[in-house]
């Protein structure tokens, strides 16, 4: 019984709780509010029974009328200005007001009655009032209080006046007896009515939370997600679809939409139909022809959801995967496997390459012919380039996390520049195509001329391939942004990168084009970071065409060297 009670206190209290703080609602509040106007009505009733018996003379004896109109106008304050709360452990006067006053009104109309009625069946609303609102000890107390008044009752009744007096204490007895179990069985059902609301909330709050938890994971996966009707309605799509779907670093803005709408997703509405009549999952590469934009590659995954109740409902589930991605991971996979290779490679290449920088440097004190002598310091140049090569393979295999600084000397910018520019012209026969706009004139930068030379011809590269065959289509370009700050840019008037394609510029073995190895930008990112110099891209204006720029915004530095005004070179391929 004590159980029962302590798990009947915590159904109350946490309905007490949620009505306490948002009124009207709370089945405690809701049942409490019943049970109040149920007071009323009774105490209403009361007052007109009492009142009409009097008008017609059947009684002299206006108490019973007194209490009728002081229990209306208990009910009333209660009902009007009470706030429901359940019973504690301890004494409250809020059941005192209700239970108590009850059972001392019908007692005291029951002892003051004089034309025959009998208000024992009134005794059952307070019974049943503490029986599904308090805990069992209360319910049988108050039945315990009804049945002594009642037999009290019957008692005085045989004392003064001639009534029978064993009929009156087996009447009492009787209808105590019936409150016992009115008491018992209402307690009961309350009790398991208060444990299924609490097991469905508990239950309705574990759905909600695991419902939030699937739709967190869903928004932040990296492939997208189509949940798609029968009728081609998306009903659901994560951030990551709609970005699939638009392409080119669009994005669709509503999250439900006709998947027929767009031409180009017809191959996703067929792959959705198909799967709707098989009624199996569905597998396929599919291509998305967006107006004016590259088509969309796209692996995609189809899976049907029917409900469980035995409806005709079904959804198409859709999972959308960048081709492109997967093939750069693979990519990446593979390439790394092919580093390790290399660095092993270039460990075994040192040795020969030592030997064979000794052996030419003995040669070469043998020599005398210029000629001779001159085949020899080719040797030599392109020994020490081959030996720069492995160095440069062992530290990007090793991946240092800090490579110290090159000791260099100060290389002036704009001279260092326009040679090079020249040089990519004559090997790309890109005459007509290339502008060389100067204006950092007596800058300094801390660059190796041979780095600067190959950060530059991994960016003009990378222009070319997506610039147009208009003239002055790539420009390279040179300019002070602060003091001892230069900055280099690289400009071609291609279509824009989408956004899917920014995230991974740099990053090694990533390319939008399935047969570029995708290490020019890597590379350039890494000649960068070891003199402290920062690339970055950005879409850019050269009058009114827009286009892609890649900048490298070089370390500031004190030296200037033959400083002179601020001039504007240009030169045109």
């Amino acid at each position: 019984m004590n159980s029962e009670t302590n798990s009947w206190f915590g159904a109350l209290e946490s309905t007490s709780g949620a009505w306490e703080a948002r009124p009207g609602l709370g089945s405690f509040g809701r049942l409490w509010r019943v049970f109040m106007t149920a007071r009323v009505a009774i105490a209403g009733v009361l007052v007109v029974l009492q009142a009409a018996i009097y008008a017609l003379g059947s009684i002299t004896d206006r108490r019973s009328i007194a209490v009728s109109i002081a229990y209306l106008c208990a009910t009333l304050a209660v009902r009007w200005w009470a706030s429901p709360r359940p019973p504690g452990k301890t004494f409250d006067a809020q059941w005192a007001l209700t239970i108590g006053a009850d059972v001392l009104t019908f007692s005291l109309l029951n002892f003051l009655q004089s034309t025959g009625i009998n208000y024992t069946p009134l005794f059952a609303l307070p019974v049943l009032l503490a029986s599904i609102l308090g805990p069992i000890l209360l319910a049988f107390g108050t039945a315990a209080s009804v049945t002594l008044l009642l037999l009290a009752d019957a008692w005085w009744s045989s004392q003064h006046t001639l009534s029978d007096f064993t009929a009156r204490f087996l009447q009492a007895g009787l209808s105590g007896s019936g409150f016992f179990l009115v008491a018992l069985l209402a307690n009961q059902l309350a009790l398991r009515l208060a444990r299924e609301e609490q097991r469905a909330k508990t239950s309705q709050s574990l759905a909600q939370m695991q419902t939030q938890v699937n739709e967190l994971v869903i928004e932040a996966l990296v492939d997208g997600v189509l949940v798609v009707d029968l009728n081609g309605f998306v009903r659901a799509a994560n951030p990551a679809s709609r970005r699939l779907l638009a392409g080119h670093g669009e994005t669709v803005r509503s999250s439900s939409f006709m998947l027929s709408s767009e031409p180009a997703w017809q191959p996703l509405v067929h792959l959705m139909h198909r799967t709707f009549t098989q009624r199996s999952p569905q597998e396929a590469d599919i291509s998305l022809h967006h107006a004016d934009h590259n088509a969309q590659r796209l692996h995609v995954r189809t899976r049907l959801a029917t409900s469980r109740n035995g409806s005709a409902q079904s959804l198409c589930v859709m999972f959308l995967e960048d081709l492109r991605e997967m093939e750069a991971r693979v990519r990446t996979e593979k390439m790394a496997a092919m580093g390790r290779m290399s660095a092993a490679v270039a460990h075994e290449i040192r040795n020969p390459l030592a030997a064979i920088s000794q052996a030419n440097a003995l040669l070469e004190e043998d020599l005398q012919g210029a000629g001779q002598r001159q085949l020899t310091a080719m040797v030599r140049q392109n020994a020490q380039r081959l030996a720069k090569i492995v160095d440069e393979v062992l530290d990007i295999a090793r991946a240092q996390a800090q490579i110290p600084t090159p000791q260099t000397s100060a290389l002036l910018l704009d001279d260092a520049v326009r040679p090079i520019a020249a040089d990519w012209i004559t090997q790309n026969a890109a005459s007509g195509r290339l502008r060389v706009a100067t204006q950092a004139a007596g800058a300094a930068v801390d660059f190796e001329p041979e780095h600067l030379r190959r950060v530059l011809f991994n960016l003009l590269d990378n222009a070319l391939r997506y610039a147009s065959q208009a003239a002055d289509a790539i420009e390279v370009s040179t300019l002070i942004v602060g003091p001892g700050q230069a900055r280099l840019s690289v400009w071609s008037d291609g279509p824009p990168l989408e956004k899917s394609v920014q995230a991974h510029l740099f990053e090694p073995f990533f390319s939008s084009e399935s047969r570029s190895s995708g290490l020019g930008l890597y590379i350039c990112r890494e000649l960068c970071e070891r003199y402290g110099a920062l690339i970055g891209y950005e879409r850019a204006l050269r009058g009114s065409i827009g286009g892609n720029e890649f900048f490298v915004l070089f370390r500031p530095t004190t030296t200037l060297l033959g400083a002179q005004p601020s001039s504007f070179d240009t030169m045109r391929g």
